[in-house]
């Protein structure tokens, strides 16, 4: 037990468990999913693996249930295993849809559970997607891999996820704190949640001592051992993201996560850009990197047109183009 902050902050600390929760089941879904389509991996190995993994880094209660899943054979319908048999539609209560609404609402990036609530919605549409595989097609040969490494590399890239994912989730009740006046302890957070939640696990006890460093952290993505951890696991982790997409096997929420990383770690986005085309169709404005204030550009006036730039321009991709079009 532990006093979470002002009115309402304790419910809200739940709710966002609750989304942290749907990341974690669908890096775990889609883990299972790589080590099975890919791998080749049977339940049994499968219940191997994920009991292997529970006796390390990954130890969580939803790491040891999932390893109890695949060991569980059907007695209504048959031979085989019970998770095979269960129709592939999940459902949802609306905590973590909650959580999604709330980080929008407070600006705070949340890919990994917005793309695991994503999936969920996109589960539910059996019936659609039935008669989608009739007309859509992905790539059919699968390549061969190295079991031993793909088990590895799945490892690794489920853990680097998984810090991104509860990054997420502390950075959204951090922020919350700030716009409602909540005084919050997230180390607190992350040493509750170990109780009994959930989302209990061994990592938590790691992000409790990460907020004991450094209770004014940023992110857990830049606390010393997480960054470490982060930076080891690239390899593997963007292996397999490659992997899934190579194989059209979908991964949302490692790729989004991975994405996650790649913008936060990077110093300048392309989203100049995206100020630029807003202050051309609505004025909004823009900063300079070189001076203070906020700008606007007569763009339609000052720009010329992309005719006259194709017509003007002597380079390769404007001869490539001019080629393009008389070939049709």
């Amino acid at each position: 037990m532990t006093y979470i902050g002002e009115l309402g902050s304790g419910n809200y600390v739940k709710m966002v468990h609750n989304g942290i929760e749907y990341g974690d089941m669908q890096l775990i879904a889609e883990a299972y999913e790589v080590l099975r389509t890919i791998g080749g991996l049977s339940n049994e190995e499968l219940a191997a693996v994920f009991a292997g993994w529970n006796a390390g880094e990954l130890d969580s209660f939803l790491i040891e249930i999932t390893a109890r899943i695949f060991t569980v054979k059907d007695t209504e319908g048959g031979e085989g295993f019970l998770v095979d048999k269960i129709l592939d539609k999940t459902g949802m209560k609306g905590t973590g849809r909650w959580t999604v609404q709330e980080a929008a609402e407070r600006s705070i990036a949340a890919p990994t559970m917005a793309a695991a609530l994503d999936t969920r919605c996109l589960s539910g549409l059996k019936e659609e997607r039935a008669a989608a595989s009739k007309v859509l097609v992905g790539p059919t040969d699968l390549p061969r891999v190295d079991k031993a490494q793909l088990i590895d590399d799945v490892r690794q890239a489920l853990y680097a996820a998984k810090i991104c994912s509860y990054a997420q989730g502390m950075n959204l009740i951090r922020e919350a704190g700030k716009q409602l006046g909540w005084r919050i302890d997230l180390g607190e957070c992350a040493r509750i949640w170990k109780g009994g939640c959930i989302i209990r696990a061994k990592f938590l006890d790691r992000i409790k001592r990460a907020y004991d460093r450094n209770a004014d952290l940023a992110s857990l993505l830049v606390d010393p051992e997480f960054a470490e951890e982060i930076n080891a696991r690239q390899p593997s982790w963007r292996r397999v993201v490659a992997l899934c997409a190579a194989c059209g096997i979908a991964a949302p929420s490692l790729s989004s996560s991975l994405s996650y990383l790649d913008q936060y770690r990077r110093p300048r986005l392309p989203a100049n850009l995206t100020q630029a085309q807003r202050d051309f169709f609505g004025a909004h404005t823009f900063e300079r990197v070189d001076k203070a204030g906020a700008f606007h550009c007569e763009w339609a006036r000052e720009s010329t047109a992309p005719e006259a730039v194709l017509a003007a321009s002597g380079s390769a991709g404007a001869a490539a183009a001019a080629g393009a079009g008389a070939a049709k």
